[in-house]
C-alpha cells in the first residue's frame, strides 16, 4: 500500500468507518469542552460502578497479594480511589496526592485494586496535560514511592518484576498527557498566529488605504488649487481687459477653457484609480504619464497667462532620477506658484531656480511679495501660507528623504526651497536639459 493510499484511508475523508470514528471523537471532545463537570461526574460514576463490581464480586482477590484483607478496608480503599476523580481536571495534583495516599495503603496491605491503578493513570494523565513540569516531578516521586512500597512489602522471585511494570504504565500515562498537551498548545499557537496575521493584514490594509487617501487628497489639492488659481487670475484679467481690449478678454476666456479642460483631464486620471474597471479598459487621459521636470515650461506658461511674471533658471546637468522625485519637484513648484498667485498681490513677480548636482536636486521658488506675503513672520500672512499646501510639500519631500523650507524672505516676499537627494536612484546616462525647459526660461 502506497503512502498516499495510507493517508487517504486514515484521514477524516477516508472510508466510512474511519469518518464515523473521527466524528465520534469530535463529538466527545465537544461534549467535554461544553460540559466539563458533567463529564467528570460521568467518569467518576463509571469508576464507581467498576469498583462496586470489583469489590462486591470479589474479583480483587484474584490479583491481591493478601486475599484475607477485611472487606470493610477493601471497600474504604475503593471509595478512596474513586473520590478524587471529580477533581482530576480542576485540581489534578491535589487529587493525585490524595489518591497516592490511598495507593500507599493499598500497596502495603496487598489488595492491589485494579480500579485504583486505572484511576491513578487517569489523574496522572491530567497532571501531565494541565500542570507545569514541576508537578510532573512531584507526581513521579509519588509514583516511584508507591511502586517501591508495593515491591518491598510483597517481594516475589524478582523485585524488579513488580517495580518496573508499575513505573512503565504510569510513564506511558505521563507521556500521553505530554503529547496531547503539546499538540493542543501547538494548535493554539497556530490559531493565535492566524489571528495575529489577520489583524496585521487588516492593519496593513487600513494603513495602505489611509496612505492612498492622503496621496489622492494631496494630488487633488495641488491640481485643483493650482488650476483654480490660474482660472481666477485669468478671469480677473479678462474682466479688466473686456472694458478696454475685447481681444485680450477673448484670449483670457480661451485660456480659461484650456486650463479647465486640463484640470478635468488630470482629475479624471487621478480619480481613475478609484474605479473598479479593469486597467485594460482605461484609455485617454487616464493613461497619460504624471508630470515631470520636462513639463515645467507648460506650467510656467499657464501661470504667466494668469498674470504672474515668472522667470525660470536652470543650472547644472540633470542626472537620471526617478519619476516620483520629478513629480515631487513639479508639484512643489506648482504649489509655490499657486500660493504666489493667491497671496503675493497683483504686482508680484516670481523666480524658479532648478539646480541639479550629481547627488542633489534643488528647487527654489521665490516671489517679490505683496499683500499678505509682506507681513512679518509670525503674523497672519505666514499662517495663510503655512497651511495644507506647505504640509503637502513636506510630505512629498519626506517620501524621498528630502526637505522643504518655506517662509518670508528678509527683503520681502516669500521663498520655498526644496532639496531632494538623488542617491539610490538607478544609474542612467545623463543628458542636457529638455529643449522645452530652455524655451521656458526668460
Amino acid at each position: 500500500m502506497s503512502t498516499e493510499r495510507g493517508v487517504q484511508e486514515w484521514s477524516p475523508g477516508g472510508p466510512y468507518p474511519i469518518r464515523l470514528a473521527h466524528r465520534a471523537v469530535q463529538r466527545l471532545r465537544a461534549m467535554d469542552a461544553r460540559h466539563p463537570v458533567a463529564w467528570d461526574l460521568l467518569v467518576t460514576l463509571i469508576f464507581g460502578v467498576g469498583a462496586t463490581v470489583d469489590v462486591g464480586g470479589g474479583n480483587w482477590r484474584h490479583i491481591a497479594h493478601d486475599s484475607e484483607v477485611p472487606i470493610a478496608l477493601v471497600t474504604a480503599l475503593a471509595v478512596g480511589f474513586v473520590l478524587p476523580l471529580p477533581w482530576a481536571r480542576r485540581r489534578p495534583l491535589a487529587a493525585f496526592g490524595a489518591l497516592t495516599m490511598v495507593g500507599l495503603v493499598d500497596a502495603w496491605v496487598g489488595t492491589w485494586l485494579e480500579i485504583g491503578q486505572l484511576a491513578q493513570l487517569v489523574i496522572l494523565f491530567n497532571v501531565a496535560l494541565r500542570l507545569p513540569s514541576r508537578a510532573l516531578t512531584v507526581s513521579g516521586v509519588l509514583v516511584v514511592a508507591q511502586a517501591a512500597v508495593g515491591a518491598t512489602r510483597w517481594p516475589e522471585d524478582d523485585w524488579g518484576q513488580q517495580f518496573f511494570p508499575s513505573i512503565m504504565s504510569n510513564l506511558v500515562a505521563l507521556l500521553l498527557g505530554i503529547v496531547v498537551r503539546s499538540r493542543r498548545d501547538y494548535t493554539a499557537s497556530l490559531v493565535e498566529r492566524a489571528r495575529q496575521l489577520e489583524v496585521e493584514r487588516d492593519q496593513q490594509a487600513q494603513l495602505a488605504a489611509a496612505a492612498e487617501r492622503t496621496r489622492i487628497a494631496r494630488e487633488m489639492h495641488d491640481i485643483v488649487g493650482h488650476h483654480l488659481s490660474v482660472i481666477t487670475g485669468l478671469a480677473d484679467g479678462g474682466a479688466y481687459a473686456a472694458q478696454k481690449t475685447p481681444q485680450r478678454a477673448a484670449q483670457a476666456l480661451a485660456a480659461i477653457g484650456s486650463t479647465s479642460r486640463q484640470a478635468l483631464d488630470e482629475l479624471r486620471r487621478l480619480l481613475g484609480v478609484l474605479r473598479d474597471d479593469h486597467p485594460g479598459a482605461r484609455s485617454g487621459p487616464e493613461l497619460d504619464p504624471q508630470p515631470t521636470l520636462a513639463d515645467l515650461g507648460r506650467l510656467i506658461d499657464r501661470v504667466r497667462e494668469a498674470g504672474l511674471p515668472v522667470r525660470l533658471t536652470e543650472r547644472g546637468t540633470p542626472a537620471a532620477t526617478s519619476p516620483g522625485r520629478e513629480l515631487t519637484a513639479y508639484r512643489v513648484v506648482q504649489e509655490a506658484l499657486t500660493n504666489t498667485l493667491k497671496h503675493a498681490g497683483p504686482r508680484a513677480t516670481a523666480t524658479v531656480e532648478v539646480t541639479c548636482a550629481p547627488h542633489l536636486l534643488s528647487v527654489a521658488v521665490t516671489d517679490s511679495g505683496g499683500g499678505a506675503a509682506r507681513q512679518p513672520a509670525g503674523t497672519q500672512g505666514r499662517e495663510v501660507r503655512d497651511g495644507r499646501g506647505l504640509r503637502g510639500m513636506r510630505e512629498r519631500a519626506a517620501l524621498y528623504d528630502g526637505t522643504v523650507a518655506a517662509g518670508p524672505r528678509p527683503g520681502g516676499g516669500w521663498g520655498v526651497q526644496l532639496e531632494l537627494p538623488l542617491a539610490g536612484d538607478p544609474a542612467a546616462p545623463a543628458g542636457p536639459w529638455d529643449t522645452q525647459h530652455q524655451g521656458a526660461a526668460s
